[in-house]
């Protein structure tokens, strides 16, 4: 059904969106998005977030790029999200695409699509989004007709197990990146038209191919996977040969040298519905200044670079008076390493507080700090306080290079309490390289220690939550020649955990063992995983994200019918002069700073087994 977009709008509120759940969250109309004439404009974006809307809309990155494409009055950025299975059912028995919540135009009439890749699990949303937006899953079938499919975010640090679907992947900073390649795109398409129209079957995609090249040659940070052949030996990568000579070898990652001059989005859209995050998110620093060696995140967004408090404040302010939140969260990968995190604190206090605003600090370090911060932030309709000590011994601390300790950690807890904060959430992982029993023994101990100082303090037992993920060797990490641990493993140690609680109060959640295993297999994969997320889609596979959705016998058989080996991808290690399926992935300080790292971590592991 071919329906002009007011058209399409009202057929939805007539015949679709009373037989779907929650049908706010795809009418679009809410406060602060932008609308602009497509007339008006030379490009026009939709950025896509392959998970529900009340993710996506929580998602900090996609206001940040959704308010600096829209600055320009040459763009217009719109959005879209994966619709619910009871929607994407309805939308193909109307034969209607997937749209846009701005305008309600079809993902096929913008000129570039933007996937924002956060979980490997969520795969095949991408699929489903692109199939109903009528575009071509496949990125060689596409032509010069079909919108440029872009994607950035942790998953495209290893982009192969999507490389064939998507046309180009950008690491690092999105915000100088995104622009540079739109305008591009623009260009070599208008350029296409001019030279004698979009081809059509073959010769349109060969246009494409050429048109791609261009970007692949005259950018650094873009990795188009069509000109890159992996060559495979006993079940493994050994070499990916370029195709052709004029595009890089490595791919370097986008970077902003300075993040002050990056503008804060100060006008989020405020959506209808409640959503994971219905809160301002401001991000004050980027970066983390600790090197850990489980954490992809630190690795991949450095170099450290921080904004003013003023330009904080101001941004909060602005922020609050465009929506009316009555909580402004400060984000980064650790907060409380912030230089000026002490003044930024009271100063927000100052402004905030009398209106009622409350001030949110996630992402808070275990340090010497921490023993004031509870009484530094003040609890007002807070009643928890977060923390990650990650692991809970000083020896496997100094494995995983996290070096905290737990008199700071106690010390905390204990003014937390002080202060009427009435409970504790704590993280750790599980399957670490070299864990021991007693390693699981600590996190049980830890927990348990902290609720008899809430219970000294408060007079019971406070709730303490010890909430285990399953450790995924991740690329770009130091452990990321390790193999995971196997189901049995984690089955073992969750139970073990269990059998060790003593008080009530305090709680072990520990994550999904088969999402953890195909996160697993996901982010370890080469380009042969596509088949798997391909097939799996196909079999029905759609927000496996949300663990209700999740059928992991579907997956398991997708891969296995794949020819993937499951136990060489997920459990065997690598040697360290292994070549890796995101090698030509380039990171700040690069490969050889994760084999020293990684070969201090093996003396290490060596040292922990025989002083046990």
């Amino acid at each position: 059904m071919r329906l002009r977009n007011s058209e399409l709008k009202d057929y939805l509120a007539r015949h679709v969106l009373a037989q779907v759940r929650m049908p706010a969250q795809y009418v679009g109309g809410e406060r602060n998005i932008v609308v602009k004439p497509h007339d008006s404009v030379a490009g026009k974006l939709c950025l896509c977030f392959p998970d529900a809307y009340t993710i996506g809309m929580s998602h900090h990155g996609l206001q940040v790029l959704y308010s600096l494409m829209n600055r320009r009055d040459d763009w217009v950025a719109e959005r879209c999200f994966t619709p619910w299975p009871d929607m994407e059912d309805q939308l193909r028995r109307h034969a209607l695409p997937l749209y846009s919540l701005e305008t309600f135009t079809p993902l096929n009439e913008f000129d570039v699509v933007g996937f924002s890749l956060q979980y490997e699990i969520s795969s095949p949303n991408v699929l489903t989004m692109l199939d109903l937006g009528g575009i071509p899953l496949r990125a060689r079938q596409r032509t010069m007709a079909d919108p440029l499919i872009l994607a950035g975010g942790p998953c495209a640090q290893n982009p192969e197990p999507m490389a064939e679907f998507i046309d180009c992947f950008v690491t690092g900073d999105g915000e100088p990146a995104l622009p540079v390649i739109c305008d591009l795109w623009l260009e070599l398409r208008e350029a296409a038209r001019e030279k004698g129209g979009w081809l059509q079957g073959e010769a349109g995609r060969q246009q494409r191919t050429e048109a791609l090249a261009e970007i692949a040659r005259r950018l650094p940070y873009a990795y188009v996977p069509r000109f890159y052949e992996p060559e495979y030996q006993d079940g493994r990568i050994v070499a990916l040969n370029r195709l052709r000579s004029d595009v890089p070898e490595t791919i370097e990652p986008s970077v902003i040298k300075d993040l002050e001059g990056i503008p804060l989005p100060t006008a989020p859209i405020v959506p209808y519905v409640e959503c994971v995050h219905d809160r301002i998110a401001i991000e004050i620093m980027r970066g983390c200044p600790w090197q850990c060696r489980f954490c992809q995140s630190t690795v991949i967004k450095r170099p450290l670079r921080i904004r003013s408090v003023d330009t904080i404040i101001n941004a909060a302010l602005e922020s609050y008076r465009n929506t009316g939140f009555n909580e402004i969260s400060i984000l980064s990968l650790s907060s409380s390493d912030y230089p000026h995190f002490e003044e930024l604190v009271l100063r927000l206090k100052e402004v905030f507080n009398p209106m009622g605003v409350n001030i949110s600090v996630p992402s808070l370090r275990v340090n010497e700090q921490l023993r004031t911060l509870a009484e530094l932030v003040g609890n007002g309709r807070r009643s928890g306080l977060t923390l990650a000590p990650e692991v809970a011994r000083d020896d496997m601390r100094e494995q995983i290079r996290k070096k905290i300790k737990n008199d700071d950690l106690y010390e905390g807890c204990r003014v937390a309490f002080q202060n009427n904060y009435e409970s504790v959430k704590l993280y750790f992982m599980c399957g670490l390289p070299g864990e021991r029993p007693v390693d699981l023994e600590g996190i049980v101990e830890m927990a348990e220690t902290i609720a008899r100082i809430g219970k000294e303090i408060r007079g019971r037992y406070p709730k303490v939550t010890a909430s285990v993920s399953n450790f995924v060797p991740k690329a770009h990490t130091p452990y990321q020649w390790n193999g995971m641990q196997r189901r049995e493993y984690f089955q073992w140690a969750h139970k073990y955990l269990w059998q060790q609680r003593r008080i009530r109060s305090v709680n072990i959640k520990c994550h999904n063992i088969e999402t953890s295993l195909l996160e697993g297999v996901l982010s370890r994969g080469d380009r042969r995983t596509a088949e798997a997320i391909e097939l799996a889609w196909r079999r029905g596979a759609r927000m496996d994200g949300w663990t209700e959705m999740l059928d992991a016998d579907r997956w398991w058989q997708a891969l296995a019918d794949s020819g993937i080996d499951i136990d060489q991808q997920l459990h065997e290690p690598y040697a360290l002069m292994d070549k890796l399926p995101w090698d030509h992935v380039n990171v700040k300080y690069g490969r050889n700073f994760l084999e020293k790292e990684q070969s201090r971590a093996v003396l290490q592991l060596d040292a922990m087994a025989d002083a046990k």
